[in-house]
């Protein structure tokens, strides 16, 4: 199957949605990694039977396939596993809604494929595992990352980082949260080339500043974080829509996703100050040591903006 590229690991997913007594529709989502889909399936309790509901489709690098379960038991107090994913590096989301409303979110991972679908609902699962999928999306997110490395190395200051870094909070938090609501809709790919190109522009703003430039960007950083945090908003939202969002508990899902992006971001802000100290105060540095980190940057993302475009033009 062809499918559309990638630049971030992505969960797969399962939707269980039951439709009668020991009936259940079920909707299975396998993201594209590298050329092919990976060979995990969901494994359910041997008192139910499988049964495929048309054939499989591609849709926005995720094969697609729905089936019917049925069974002697309740879904309920049995265990779901995902054969072969103790192989991959991908998490499974898995969403289950029962006719008494009851509503659960499993999150399976390599290193425990299977668990149980519990007998009473609880909201407590949707919010830690949608605060480990942020978590996990941040630090993966890779574009992201370069962006907030750059504003750190062009903001003199700590009062000024946790200001610059607040505004970019902020602003993504406010269109992750409309994008997901269906209130804005933007098109994924161009907002993915966008971002590319958000990351070379503020390159080039570090070496501006090296060169003696008082430009706006190294006067007032919080004010480009906060402008260019609104468009890394709509990538978040995009990856958030393609992991999907139980549909009786999306406040709390958005919340606790956004929140998860946020820890994984904080994370990443510590851990690049304490890299930067450890090697020596950056400032410090010979001008020509402190171009090569900009520079990286500026050729990476350069790759990503022609990579992107590319992508969605071809």
């Amino acid at each position: 199957m062809a499918a559309a590229t990638a630049h971030e690991v992505r969960p797969a997913y399962l939707q269980i949605d039951q439709t009668a007594p020991r009936s259940y529709n079920v909707l299975w989502k396998v993201p594209r990694t590298g050329d092919t889909f990976p060979d995990i399936e969901p494994q359910f309790d041997p008192a139910f039977t499988r049964m495929t509901i048309g054939g499989d489709t591609v849709l926005d690098g995720f094969a697609v396939r729905r089936f019917r379960l049925t069974g002697t038991a309740d879904l309920a107090g049995t265990r779901i596993a995902i054969g072969n994913l103790a192989r991959t590096a991908i998490d499974v989301l898995a969403n289950v809604t029962l006719l008494d409303g009851a509503r659960h979110t499993l999150l399976l991972q390599p290193a425990a494929p299977s668990a149980s679908v519990p007998q009473a609902p609880t909201g407590w699962s949707v919010l830690s595992s949608y605060v480990r999928l942020g978590v996990e999306h941040i630090l993966l997110g890779f574009d992201h990352l370069l962006f907030v490395l750059a504003l750190i190395l062009l903001t003199k200051g700590v009062g000024r980082l946790v200001k610059t870094i607040t505004a970019f909070t902020v602003a993504h938090s406010i269109t992750l949260s409309l994008a997901v609501l269906g209130i804005v809709r933007v098109p994924g790919p161009p907002v993915e080339a966008a971002i590319a190109l958000s990351i070379m522009f503020l390159a080039l703003e570090v070496l501006r500043t090296l060169d003696g430039e008082a430009t706006l960007t190294a006067r007032k950083p919080w004010l480009v974080a906060f402008t260019f945090g609104l468009l890394h908003g709509l990538g978040f939202a995009g990856a958030l829509s393609r992991i999907g969002l139980p549909p009786s508990e999306i406040p709390l899902a958005l919340a606790a996703f956004n929140i998860g992006v946020e820890l994984g971001q904080l994370l990443f802000v510590a851990a690049a100050l304490l890299a930067i100290r450890a090697l020596g105060l950056y400032r410090a540095w010979p001008l020509a040591a402190r171009r090569v980190p900009p520079y990286a940057i500026g050729a990476v993302s350069a790759f990503w903006v022609i990579e992107r475009i590319w992508g969605f033009a071809a």
